[in-house]
């Protein structure tokens, strides 16, 4: 969902999504498909999708935030697009998306895992410390604990284990005891109390940067919803059809690129597919997207593991492509 809101000349609000020709292309989706974009957000790779699909084919946006749903959002996309179906919903509810939008399979499911600059860039919900807001965080804010009401549950040692886990934090555990003494509830206060911990900023990445990126994982359980999505790919691809997915840190691409190495599926490209230097001088938080593209057709992918494993084993290539993501804050703030 990483698509900053732009302004065009004419000072119309649009939207910037991610290697979009790329993913069309790679996903190959073409006329009467049916397309899934599990996070339909801005609805930038959304309106992509329905273009591609005419009117003969049927994309389905789902997301849980209810931001995506107003008109200068997916939900506009939708109101241009008849066979454009939008479901309020988890995208860990994958197959219950697909069947309340009548579908039973699909030809093709996307994800783009980054945040939505909808989120970062309207301040009250509490995402980023460039806004002085409550410490929310939540992508629905329907349910679950806020970011503050989630510091004063854990205890310092689970606090630091999910700051270091989810932030690659090496200082998680001054930052987690800083935390629980100051005791934070807007989004300037936690930051406050990370530079407290960490001193002021030595290069162009924000020592709060990790720490935010760690509790909005963990407020919004990013990382269980997307092993739910993940899990659930099989039983809704139809044979042939591909599954793409947008990462933008290590732990996530980890999870993507395991169940692509598993039964049923061949990645197209062995590395990941990232943002060229033009796409980048424009959108500057493409830097960390990671594109992995693969098909599942269970009737062939061991045919074609079983040669890739000879072949790979004539010039000693142990088969992984040797890239788990950045190790990190995947969308900085700027």
């Amino acid at each position: 969902m990483s698509e900053p809101i732009i302004t065009s000349a004419a000072g119309r609000r649009g939207h910037l999504p991610i290697m979009p020709d790329t993913c069309v292309r790679e996903l190959q989706v073409v006329a009467g498909n049916v397309v899934v974009d599990c996070t339909a957000g801005g609805g930038g790779h959304l309106e992509r999708f329905a273009e591609a699909v005419g009117d003969g084919g049927t994309v389905i946006g789902i997301d849980r935030d209810e931001r995506a749903f107003q008109d200068d959002a997916a939900g506009g996309v939708a109101k241009r697009h008849g066979h454009v179906k939008l479901v309020r919903r988890p995208f860990s509810e994958l197959e219950a998306a697909i069947h309340e939008a009548g579908a039973a399979t699909v030809d093709v499911v996307f994800a783009d895992l980054g945040v939505s600059s909808f989120q970062l860039d309207e301040g009250e919900r509490g995402f980023s410390f460039r806004h002085n807001a409550p410490l929310d965080m939540r992508m629905d804010r329907r349910s679950g604990e806020t970011a503050a009401e989630l510091i004063a549950r854990l205890d310092e040692e689970a606090l630091a284990n999910i700051i270091y886990l989810y932030g690659d934090e090496r200082q998680s555990r001054r930052i987690a005891k800083s935390l629980k003494w100051h005791a934070p509830q807007t989004t300037e206060a936690l930051k406050s109390a990370v530079v407290s911990a960490t001193g002021p900023a030595r290069g162009k990445i924000h020592p709060a940067t990790k720490t935010f990126q760690a509790l909005r994982i963990a407020v919004n359980g990013e990382l269980d919803e997307l092993q739910a999505l993940l899990t659930a790919l099989p039983r809704v691809l139809v044979r042939g059809g591909r599954a793409g997915f947008l990462t933008f840190h290590s732990l996530e691409d980890r999870l993507v690129k395991r169940v692509f190495k598993g039964a049923g599926f061949f990645q197209t490209t062995k590395k990941p597919l990232i943002a060229d230097d033009g796409e980048l001088d424009d959108n500057p938080r493409a830097r960390s997207a990671k594109l992995r593209v693969a098909v599942f057709d269970p009737e062939r992918v061991d045919q074609r593991k079983k040669r890739y494993q000879r072949d790979a084993s004539l010039d000693g290539d142990d088969g992984d492509d040797g890239d788990d993501g950045d190790d990190g804050d995947a969308q900085e703030e700027e």
